[in-house]
């Protein structure tokens, strides 16, 4: 019998797309699939509209508000399949993105997770361009966590398919969690098997640009999320091979966090700067304009983060 692949869908106030994201699951070239959508406590009316889609295939869930992680895990306790497929209630799949996956792996014992070509899109998957990074390459977990810490690219969670044991393996989605949460839970994946096969022409549309979008919260509770979700997902690495390669990527991810973050929280911008210290330091530049670089290169970067923001709130 052909591999069942769970796709899981944890669903929050996404009422504008969800019908196109649930259609591009329906069009799968592979057709042993289930769906578990997690409604968590949607204010819209996306449980109308994922309850409007329910069959056989696709089983809806309602609960109340308890956070994407939550929802993650609610999905994959349901979940029956070989494979694991996770999908935002935003984006979409190409139609063969699973069935050129599957084939890649070759079957359900695989020990290896599969990454696929990805791009962003704001209003219609037109926009798209599928851009190469250097992490769309066959790599060892190490080294594919390297290489996207340093700055060679990420996947979204859609590119990804898992095979059940691997995500058994690695656990569950921490809870306490939002901001950057895969950040931890797919270093675990990772980890948890033995590398990344890349399959071109898997490709998937990562939705941008939304009001209110998870990743770019700036509350105070998003960002000691962040803080955590690095702590954790580099330990994870480190866990496994700590060595000057591995300590300069997990300085990297932190420094890239301090750049993005000061000046709010200005304690975790010091616990940060504590560790790209303790693991030895990194040299990643801060990314800016012309205006930016000039004020960084006379008065500093922080100078020139305060002043950035300053004109940000003047636009407003």
């Amino acid at each position: 019998m052909k591999p069942l692949v769970s796709i899981l869908m944890p669903c929050y106030n996404a009422e504008a797309w969800l019908a196109e994201t649930l259609e591009s699951v329906l069009q799968q070239t592979w057709d042993n699939i289930e769906v578990i959508l997690v409604d968590d406590g949607s204010k819209d009316n996306s449980l109308a509209v994922a309850k409007s889609f329910a069959s056989s295939k696709i089983k809806i869930i309602s609960q109340e508000n308890a956070g994407q992680s939550a929802a993650e895990n609610r999905a994959l306790r349901e979940a029956q399949g070989d494979f694991i497929e996770y999908l935002d209630a935003d984006d979409l799949l190409a139609p063969d993105k699973i069935e050129k996956q599957i084939k890649l792996l070759g079957g359900r014992e695989s020990e290896f997770v599969a990454a696929g070509e990805w791009a962003r899109f704001y209003q219609n998957i037109s926009e798209a361009q599928f851009i190469a990074e250097p992490v769309w390459a066959d790599m060892s977990p190490v080294d594919w966590l390297i290489t996207s810490w340093e700055g060679g690219g990420m996947m979204h969670g859609a590119a990804w398919l898992v095979p059940r044991k691997i995500a058994e393996k690695a656990g569950l989605w921490n809870e306490s969690l939002s901001l950057i949460n895969d950040f931890d839970y797919f270093s675990r994946v990772l980890l948890a098997s033995k590398g990344v096969k890349f399959c071109w022409g898997a490709r998937t549309y990562y939705r941008s640009g939304l009001p209110n979008n998870l990743s770019s919260a700036r509350s105070r509770i998003s960002l000691e999320s962040a803080f955590r979700s690095l702590e954790l997902g580099t330990n994870n690495l480190l866990s496994t091979e700590n060595s000057p390669r591995t300590r300069h990527a997990c300085a990297t991810a932190f420094q890239r966090f301090i750049y993005s973050t000061y000046p709010d929280a200005p304690d975790l911008v010091k616990q940060a700067e504590a560790k790209v210290q303790s693991l030895g330091g990194a040299n990643l530049q801060p990314e800016g304009g012309v205006v930016f670089h000039m004020v960084a290169n006379t008065l500093g970067w922080k100078s020139a983060k305060r002043l950035q923001k300053v004109a940000s709130k003047v636009r407003r």
